[in-house]
């Protein structure tokens, strides 16, 4: 039987013909890429996705644990300068025998910041013009100058961005980093249902799909064949951050060093830093239900969010900074694991089959993976707490919080202030 008869009766079975409603008017490499596309789609998972998705719509969803309590924590705010150097030295001895593996999660545009363009290539206007991923670029540069050693840099892309992403790099000559060191790949994409359960075309070749989420990170990596990628390379640990923070620590040594010291040997470890207050909107670690996780600030209740303990610090304080380091064991697990999808309700706009018009309908439903759910199929996960303004300052808006502006003024603080100086010292 040919590709195009399986599909058809694969379609035929899941009541989804209508996606082959385009395929006579095409060329002969459209077609091709259309029955790729379909071929690709997992009809039974689409269909579990969708009754979940129904079912979330007319029903209250309750948090999915019964339990929790706060998660243990390194808080390196409070340590000398000589524990932190001699934390760095150990992750930096690391580094130098090319253990530590760097991805970036960088599937994302620059529309909220009106930037035409991925937004790992904005600039949020410091004095030499640098770009989001030339001021990571830079920081793994500056770690590998002390290291001896250049860590492979993985770039998860989108494919709404990535030939516009690997451009901008060949355009920039790679920042000076070695251009075989430096690996794209997309993140893996998962089709859109409207609210009748039908997928649809986004055009006459395409089939209208989204980002799987940052969750899919792991899937993502293994599906492309980077996951053997990092391990023919020696690496046995993933050093993971996204685009849009402007002070992240790339390819941290001390980090890695608290990871490599903790006895509990545990297969993970997260940045942390304390919330402002009881009502912030962000995610905090805890236990939940004996399995470390995130709780999400709508799921937490009052008494636990304002809850202190003796030292009168929020006893469930330590939010999710979107910074972490899996070893690679982890890493091979979660990858085949996989976790729940997450529904999102969404506009959606697709090519009606009918009069090949395009048309935008109000609901519509996208699934996503979200990473911090993968923390539950950890045995342990280090916590490691920070200081805000030295590590952390997001390229979220233009103007305001968490914006391009309020980024440009801590990154130029933390520059004159050099809070760090004790890097100096390894």
């Amino acid at each position: 039987m040919d590709l195009y008869n399986r599909i058809y009766e694969k379609l035929e079975k899941a009541g989804q013909l209508h996606l082959l409603s385009t395929y006579d008017g095409l060329g002969d490499e459209a077609k091709a890429s259309l029955l790729q596309q379909l071929d690709a789609v997992d009809f039974d998972l689409m269909g579990k996705l969708y009754e979940k998705a129904s079912a979330a719509s007319t029903t209250e969803v309750t948090p999915a644990f019964n339990e929790i309590e706060p998660l243990p924590y390194l808080d390196t705010t409070k340590m000398t300068d000589a524990e932190k150097v001699a934390l760095s030295r150990v992750g930096l001895a690391s580094i130098g025998k090319g253990e530590l593996a760097v991805l970036t999660m960088a599937g994302g545009q620059g529309t909220r910041l009106g930037h035409d363009g991925p937004k790992g290539t904005y600039s949020i206007q410091l004095p030499g013009d640098e770009s989001l991923f030339e001021i990571q670029c830079k920081g793994i540069d500056a770690v590998a100058k002390r290291a001896g050693y250049q860590p492979h840099w993985y770039i998860m892309t989108s494919t709404i961005n990535h030939g516009d992403t690997v451009a901008f790099f060949e355009a920039k000559n790679y920042f000076g980093y070695p251009k075989e060191k430096i690996h794209f790949f997309p993140q893996t994409m998962i089709p859109a249902v409207t609210e009748d359960g039908k997928l649809q075309l986004a055009s006459e070749s395409e089939l209208l799909r989204s980002p799987n989420g940052n969750g899919g990170m792991f899937i993502s990596l293994a599906n492309c064949g980077l996951l053997d990628v990092m391990k023919a390379h020696g690496a046995k640990y993933l050093f993971v951050c996204g685009i849009d923070n402007c002070l992240v620590k790339m390819a941290d040594p001390m980090f890695l060093g608290a990871l490599l010291t903790d006895e509990k040997q545990p297969q993970a470890t997260a940045k942390s830093y304390i919330k402002r207050d009881p009502g912030e909107k962000a995610g905090i670690f805890c236990r939940r239900d004996g399995r470390p996780g995130v709780l999400e600030y709508t799921e937490i209740p009052t008494l636990y969010a304002e809850m202190k303990n003796d030292n009168g610090e929020w006893t469930y304080g330590d939010t999710n900074v979107l910074n972490y380091i899996f070893t690679l064991d982890a890493v091979e697990r979660l990858a085949a694991l996989g976790t729940e999808y997450h529904i999102a309700v969404k506009k959606l706009t697709y090519l009606d089959p009918e009069t090949k018009q395009e048309i935008t309908v109000p609901k519509g439903y996208k699934f996503e993976l979200f990473l911090f759910d993968t923390f539950l199929y950890l045995d342990d996960l280090q916590v490691v707490r920070i200081e805000r303004t030295e590590e952390f300052a997001p390229v979220k808006n233009p103007t305001g919080i968490d914006s391009a502006e309020s980024a440009r003024e801590m990154y130029l603080e933390f520059e004159r202030t050099n809070p760090r100086k004790w890097e100096e010292q390894i």
